[in-house]
């Protein structure tokens, strides 16, 4: 009985990190001169932002990641799949440019008819707001199924935060974040489960807007 237990206990978990599992090659990074200026400074509080995205089946956590606003303003999307070349400018799991229309496109991204999204946002000061963008661009392309755990750290490496749990498991995340007292949203939407629809209907934020 105990080793069924044990089997199920490891499907649910690759079940609910499914959706982080997916590795982009490090050749689709963006070049250096395009990550520079796509550089997007935010004039809102510095601030974390963690989402997870939930099965609207049976509310499971699938992935995490972490917006966050510093001297710019960037998404630290590990093993993510928001990403398309000449569109998305992105370093390993960093995205740049996230004005308030690339994070609403973000959002809506990972949100579809078997997710939604729970959307979190802490205010921070501007230096531990820093430490959080140096920490996750230094921490290179994320294993996969290591969404979570690779979140967590960023976060255990700043002041106020070192009490972060090291997980796997985005839901474990997203507790912590509510007992550290952050503002809390959702988004449901009910598009098509396959995103590489809503990659390949991408357009920059210039030419969708002109």
């Amino acid at each position: 009985m105990n080793s069924v237990l044990r089997v199920c206990a490891v499907v649910a978990a690759v079940v609910s990190l499914s959706a982080c599992s997916v590795r982009n090659p490090v050749k689709e990074n963006s070049p250096d001169p395009q990550v520079a200026a796509a550089r997007y400074v935010h004039d809102g509080p510095t601030r974390l932002t963690l989402y997870t995205m939930r099965s609207n089946r049976t509310g499971q956590g699938a992935h995490t990641s972490l917006l966050i606003n510093a001297s710019e303003r960037v998404a630290f999307d590990p093993a993510g799949s928001f990403r398309k070349e000449g569109a998305i400018v992105a370093k390993n799991d960093v995205v740049y440019g996230m004005t308030p229309w690339m994070t609403d496109q973000y959002t809506r991204f990972h949100a579809r008819e078997t997710y939604h999204v729970v959307v979190q946002s802490l205010d921070v000061s501007l230096q531990v707001a820093e430490m959080a963008m140096r920490k996750a661009q230094s921490l290179g392309p994320v294993m996969e199924s290591q969404c979570a755990q690779s979140t967590s750290q960023v976060l255990r490496s700043l002041p106020g935060f070192e009490d972060a749990p090291s997980t796997l498991f985005p839901l474990k995340l997203e507790e912590y974040f509510a007992a550290k007292g952050a503002t809390y949203d959702r988004l449901f939407e009910y598009d098509d489960d396959d995103k590489s629809k809503v990659l390949a209907a991408f357009t920059p934020e210039y030419e969708a807007t002109n």
